[in-house]
């Protein structure tokens, strides 16, 4: 037994935890959880925790159903939200999915993107993440509303956000205000740390940013944001949204983020003296996410109503360019801290709040390391707004666009061999299928209407 499982250990005995919960996340970045007793929890770190996974999406054909989940002691946090002195407290670790073997599950989320950190590592590369996570929050419970689509014969009531405040704005008393304070709490009481929050531009609205990290634990923290902000929301009595588009006529919420590599301490992305201070790593890294944002958006952008944000204005990207501090392209070179070598980074606008952390970070990961193993060149900078020229003038520019639909990025992903790669074999043939089904389920719900008037958009 190795000292941070000893510690693991000696932690649960002297805070008096009666449960642990041994998480991971599903092929859609859904949060699984089983708890068990601290006494079985020296035997889990030796040999996991065995259970069905071809009941869990994604994971497993019933023909190799049985599946191991082992906790990583580096993960241990007691959950602020579930102590009672009457009955002890509750604690977690992220588990990584095993075959009986004790090989790595090529379908584990988790896995899949430590497959692509260690390609990474080989070439010296460490990758650090940033993201800025945004999410609506709306009176009530979800039960309460039925959404803001349109259904035949179905009654319609829309969530109703908490407030009707704008970017920025300050809330004195306000539900977002107390409730931002009460979350940033919990996360930092489970050692994640926090760097910005604050009202975003739609009604109900709210981001909160999370402090640099290496991409495994930003995966971890975000599943775990997820989980946070939802048990925060119901003790306010509202809930929290992170679908990408929930009302029509206001701002998507998107998850912006900070990428960048380091070769030891030293930031590959940083050369002094070049343009915006990006060395050829950096620029190389860039093309690479703009070359397979394509076959790449399927991951970042996993649901039908992804698109309806991408395609849906208020500074969402649905064209595949860059620009420095510009931010109607994909991909956005900020310079909030000119001449600071540490602070050199690419920001991906790409991404949504219901994205699958682990997936996303990987594919996007890839698609950078692509362009640097290749060399790729970097196309020239967009330094206008590029949502506002015409198709002539992008074609003019080499300015693509991303997929206009689920069905439209399904196709584009389906001959992509970097994402193939990526997610191993048998889960991009699940992702495939399982976006097929979201597709033909979706185009059986609406209306004539709204398949002929925003086909293009969906």
């Amino acid at each position: 037994m190795d000292r941070q499982q000893e510690f693991v250990l000696r932690t649960i005995e002297e805070r008096d935890i009666r449960f642990v919960r041994l998480w991971f996340a599903d092929v859609l970045g859904g949060l699984k959880s089983v708890a068990i007793a601290p006494a079985e929890l020296e035997g889990a770190f030796a040999e996991g925790i065995g259970f069905d996974g071809s009941s869990i999406e994604g994971l497993a054909r019933v023909s190799e159903a049985d599946m191991i989940a082992r906790p990583d002691p580096s993960t241990f946090q007691v959950l602020p939200w579930r102590g009672d002195p009457r009955s002890g407290g509750v604690a977690r670790m992220f588990c990584d999915v095993l075959t009986p073997d004790g090989e790595p599950a090529m379908a584990d989320s988790r896995n899949v993107l430590k497959r692509v950190l260690s390609r990474a590592a080989e070439k010296g590369f460490t990758f650090y993440t940033h993201p800025e996570i945004e999410f609506y929050l709306f009176e009530g419970s979800p039960a309460d509303s039925v959404g803001d689509g349109r259904r035949p014969g179905v009654a319609v009531h829309p969530p109703v956000p908490v407030d009707t405040m704008g970017y920025f704005d300050n809330v004195p008393g306000g539900a977002g205000q107390d409730f931002r304070r009460d979350a940033i709490s919990m996360l930092e009481a489970m050692g994640i740390s926090v760097e910005f929050s604050h009202h975003e531009a739609g009604p109900g609205q709210n981001e909160i940013d999370l402090r640099y990290a290496d991409a495994l634990t930003t995966a971890d923290n975000i599943v775990t944001f997820r989980t946070v902000v939802k048990e925060v929301a119901l003790q306010h009595g509202a809930f929290a949204s992170f679908m990408p588009k929930p009302l029509a006529d206001q701002p998507g919420s998107g998850m912006h983020t900070h990428l960048s590599l380091f070769e030891g301490d030293r930031n590959a992305f940083h050369e002094p003296g070049a343009q915006y201070e990006l060395s050829t790593t950096a620029r190389q890294f860039i093309a690479g996410l703009l070359r397979h944002a394509k076959e790449t958006s399927l991951v970042t952008s996993q649901f039908v109503n992804s698109y309806k944000r991408l395609w849906g204005g208020s500074e969402a990207p649905s064209d595949i360019a860059w620009g420095h501090n510009n931010r109607s392209g994909l991909v956005r070179v900020p310079r909030y801290k000119p001449g600071k070598a540490q602070s050199a980074r690419v920001e991906y606008r790409g991404i949504d709040s219901a994205a699958n952390p682990y997936l996303a970070l990987a594919v996007l990961l890839a698609a950078g390391l692509k362009g640097v193993e290749e060399g790729y060149e970097l196309p020239d900078e967009a330094e206008d707004d590029v949502t506002r020229l015409t198709s002539s003038e992008r074609r003019a520019m080499g300015i693509e666009q991303l997929p206009a639909s689920l069905d439209h990025a399904i196709a584009l992903t389906e001959a992509s061999e970097l994402v193939a790669e990526t997610l191993g074999e048998s889960m991009f043939e699940f992702v495939l299928r399982n976006k097929r089904a979201e597709w033909v389920d979706y185009r059986a719900q609406v209306t004539p209407f709204e398949l002929q008037r925003f086909l293009p958009w969906l």
